[in-house]
């Protein structure tokens, strides 16, 4: 008997620095027979955007590699770090697709996302090949009537946490210990990651 593809949800960000909102999300997709497994695929910086707030690639990929240590459906991925800039959605999923065959991948995006995903490069290719899960975010509604066939809605908890409400909150002295991994917010304080912003 055929083995059935493993099915993998892509759910890319710069996780600038990961938080409970990105990890209760993909564990939701997991739990709630969506996905067999999350990888949490940290996007490399951009070369042309100067963005002083953003830790470099490799400390956001360690805080990502502690925050899903221990859950065996989760990955840290750096699989965008070795891929043409800037990477390109469609690339990096027929990239990924191509070093992995065993896997059905689907992409992992906000309503947000969904929103303005015409203007995104080859939307056609990536609704074709690959299929996709919508997460609610506050202020942007769905219809899920008109959506896709390989386009799903789904109903996970509203958590909206922002890596930028995080990054200002650290840099004001608060105590945010409970928006983020314990391990990751240890590695924060003790390397005072985000004082200055």
């Amino acid at each position: 008997m055929e083995k059935e593809p493993l099915r993998t949800g892509i759910f890319g960000g710069s996780f600038n620095p990961v938080h409970i909102g990105h990890l209760a999300l993909a564990n939701y997709l997991c739990e709630y027979g969506e996905v067999d497994e999350v990888w949490l695929l940290v996007s490399p910086q951009n070369p042309f955007k100067q963005q002083s707030e953003l830790l470099d690639d490799h400390t956001r990929l360690e805080l990502v590699q502690k925050a899903v240590a221990g859950y065996s459906r989760f990955r840290a991925s750096d699989f965008e770090f070795s891929l043409p800039r800037p990477s390109y959605t469609i690339h990096t999923l027929q990239a990924l697709s191509a070093a992995y065959p065993e896997r059905e991948f689907y992409l992992i995006i906000g309503a947000d996302n969904w929103q303005a995903f015409q203007k995104w490069k080859s939307p056609e290719v990536i609704l074709e090949q690959y299929h996709l899960l919508i997460y609610p975010r506050q202020g942007y509604t769905l219809d899920e009537s008109s959506l896709p066939s390989r386009v799903k809605a789904v109903h996970s908890p509203l958590l909206e946490i922002s890596s930028t409400f995080i990054r200002e909150s650290l840099a004001q002295g608060k105590d945010i210990r409970y928006f983020l991994h314990p391990e990751v917010h240890r590695i924060i304080q003790e390397r005072k990651l985000y004082q200055q912003f």
